[in-house]
């Protein structure tokens, strides 16, 4: 047991860490709700207008193969480490591994996920409603709204 008491330690101190930061908070933390603060943002300042558009969604397909390279590399260095003990299996699955990760890439490509610039227009505009605060939120209050 003795090895093991450090890492209990460290777990009680973290568990009492993120306890006490969850209960000071709620203790100390100023309670006085404004409509502002309840804007759709929550961060206190009114907006004067809303975004234009929405954030693009590509960010977060270039941060997942991102995600999903460094996953690779993380494996492929404790294969480099332990090559000569693999053999050829151990090379053969590695190949396997970096070829199903390359063809994901592959088709990723073919399909725009990279493609930053302009989208494409087709001789088309669509156009959206004006969007506000009083249109995207929809309040609820204590009495019951008559349908």
């Amino acid at each position: 047991m003795a090895p093991y008491l450090p890492i209990l330690i460290m777990a009680v101190i973290g568990v009492l860490f993120a306890s006490g930061s969850f209960v000071a908070s709620a203790l100390m933390a100023p309670k006085r709700p404004t409509q502002a603060k309840g804007a759709p943002y929550e961060c206190g300042i009114i907006p004067r207008r809303e975004p234009a558009s929405r954030f693009p969604v590509r960010f977060y397909l270039i941060a997942m193969i991102f995600i999903i390279f460094d996953i690779e590399i993380i494996f492929l260095y404790p294969f480099a480490v332990v090559f000569g003990q693999l053999g050829t299996f151990g090379l053969s699955e590695m190949v396997v591994f970096a070829v199903v990760v390359f063809v994901s890439f592959v088709y990723l490509i073919s399909n725009g996920a990279l493609d930053w610039g302009p989208a494409k227009s087709f001789g088309f505009q669509e156009t959206y409603p004006v969007r506000t605060s009083s249109s995207t939120v929809r309040r609820i209050s204590g009495k019951e709204e008559a349908a």
